[in-house]
C-alpha cells in the first residue's frame, strides 16, 4: 500500500512539474517579443506638425521620414505586426494595408485611439506615447513595404 502511494504522489509531483515546465515555456515565448515599453523616437530631422493633428500624411515618399518610420516601427510595431510588417498572425499584416491617401485619417485615428472591442485591448492607443510625427513617419515606411 506505500508503494502505491509513493507512485500517486511521483505521479503527482510529475504533472505539477510539467504544468510549470509548460508555464515557464510560455513565459519564455511571451518575453520573446522583447521590450513592451513604447520606445521613444527621434523625429527632430522632421518638419514639425504642431499640435493639430494631420488627417493626409505630411511625409508621403519623405526619405527621412521613411528611415525614421522603419525604426520606430522596428522598436513599437513589430512585436505585434511582425517585423518587417509581416505578421504572424498576432495582428494584421501591416503590407496588406490600405495606402491610398483617403485612408489616412483612418490609420491615423486607429494609431491614436487603439482597437478595442468588446471591451478587450487588441491594439493600445499610442497617443501621448508617440508624437504625430512618430506615428506619419510610421505610415510613410509601411506605404514603402505594401505589396501590389
Amino acid at each position: 500500500m506505500n508503494t502505491d502511494k509513493s507512485k500517486a504522489t511521483l505521479t503527482r509531483k510529475l504533472r505539477i512539474g510539467a504544468v510549470a515546465a509548460a508555464l515557464a515555456g510560455l513565459a519564455g515565448l511571451a518575453a520573446a517579443h522583447g521590450d513592451v515599453t513604447p520606445q521613444a523616437v527621434d523625429t527632430s530631422t522632421l518638419k514639425s506638425l504642431g499640435d493639430e493633428w494631420q488627417t493626409v500624411n505630411p511625409y508621403r515618399d519623405n526619405a527621412d521620414a521613411i528611415r525614421i518610420g522603419d525604426s520606430a516601427y522596428t522598436q513599437n510595431c513589430a512585436r505585434c505586426h511582425g517585423l518587417g510588417a509581416v505578421s504572424g498572425g498576432i495582428a494584421p499584416d501591416l503590407r496588406k494595408l490600405d495606402i491610398e491617401p483617403e485612408t489616412d485619417e483612418y490609420f491615423i485615428g486607429r494609431v491614436r485611439t487603439g482597437v478595442t472591442r468588446n471591451g478587450a485591448v487588441y491594439m493600445p492607443p499610442f497617443e501621448g506615447t508617440l508624437s504625430q510625427e512618430a506615428m506619419w513617419a510610421i505610415r510613410a515606411w509601411l506605404e514603402t513595404v505594401r505589396e501590389k
